[in-house]
């Protein structure tokens, strides 16, 4: 480079490359934005996924995959919440000092616990990194396992229904988490899991979501679990043929291999203390179980694989002090 007046140019060409190299990095980023296209990123990254749920606290049973979603993949998750978690005041008796309110009183319980599940659920989901919430705001009225007592009596179906396509419309999720909805649990699992179900079954196919229905497991259950679909809901079937995939919460990382997942899930479940039985579910449950509904067909299959692939990885480090 020519010198002028004594002085040597060439830095200052040097900064004006890479200021065009920059300028022209922008806007080819701007440029794939605007066109819709993906960037390059690892299979996996940016999964966006939505949680169905009936009460404030459900979301426990898929912490630890929550977690690794949006913490490590750097994806989203947002949730929807159908009931307002009222019926739970029986279970609130330690919470009573802690809030300063008789909550096991019915009326006391039904006034005020929607709010303070609701906070409880936005403390949880600051840990495992929950972006959006959609409060369909249902009646909780009793404890059963009748999924009809919920669906033909208690909740506006029509309406959740409506939010429901609303919200997989509006977002195009890579998957839907629930629960499974296991003949004996609550009806209210049950229901929250047939109406997402219902619901995607309508989407148009190359808009439907992955949906995966949740169980926990313990590594020393020596049964194999099975699950037999809804009598009178096709839509609950799995296939048989393809096993849950599986999250060990488990996994050791850290210092000496000293952390595991459940660690985070602790830390959700400790959140909800309005719930006093909710924390008798800590240090449970080594596994996260996500079943694969036979109405997705193989479409979402190497989307799945992909995912909990992706998801059995660590990234932290190894150090050594």
């Amino acid at each position: 480079m020519p010198e002028f007046f004594g002085i040597d140019f060439t830095p200052f060409v040097y900064i004006s490359i890479m200021k065009r190299r920059l300028i022209k990095t922008f806007l080819a980023a701007v440029l794939l934005l605007r066109l819709g296209l993906p960037a390059q990123a690892q299979p996996g990254a940016g999964t966006t996924a939505l949680i169905v749920i009936a009460h404030p606290d459900d979301e426990t049973g898929f912490a630890a995959t929550v977690y690794k979603i949006t913490h490590e993949l750097h994806g989203h998750v947002d949730l929807a919440l159908i009931t307002n978690g009222e019926g739970g005041y029986k279970y609130s008796t330690l919470a009573e000092d802690y809030y300063h309110l008789e909550l096991t009183d019915e009326k006391t319980g039904r006034e005020n616990l929607p709010r303070i599940r609701k906070e409880e659920l936005m403390n949880a989901g600051k840990i495992i990194g929950i972006r959006n919430y959609f409060f369909l705001d249902q009646w909780d009225r009793k404890y059963t396992t009748d999924e009809r007592d919920p669906l033909d009596t208690a909740w506006d179906v029509a309406l959740v229904r409506k939010r429901l396509i609303e919200i997989m419309t509006k977002t195009n999720y890579d998957f839907v988490f629930c629960l499974l909805p296991v003949l004996e649990t609550h009806g209210h699992h049950k229901a929250a899991t047939i109406l997402a179900l219902e619901t995607i079954n309508k989407l148009p196919p190359e808009h439907r979501p992955v949906i995966l229905g949740v169980t926990d497991s313990e590594k020393n259950d020596t049964t194999k679990t099975t699950f037999v679909r809804l009598k009178e809901y096709s839509v609950t079937a799995v296939d048989t043929n393809i096993a849950p995939f599986k999250l060990d919460r488990t996994t050791k990382f850290g210092f000496k291999n000293s952390l595991d997942y459940k660690i985070i899930v602790n830390w959700e479940i400790a959140e909800h203390k309005s719930q006093g039985t909710m924390q008798l579910g800590m240090n449970r449950g080594d596994f996260e179980n996500f079943w694969y509904f036979k109405l997705n067909g193989e479409r979402g299959l190497e989307k799945t694989k992909t995912l909990f692939e992706e998801l059995k990885k660590i990234p932290y480090p190894s150090k050594t002090y």
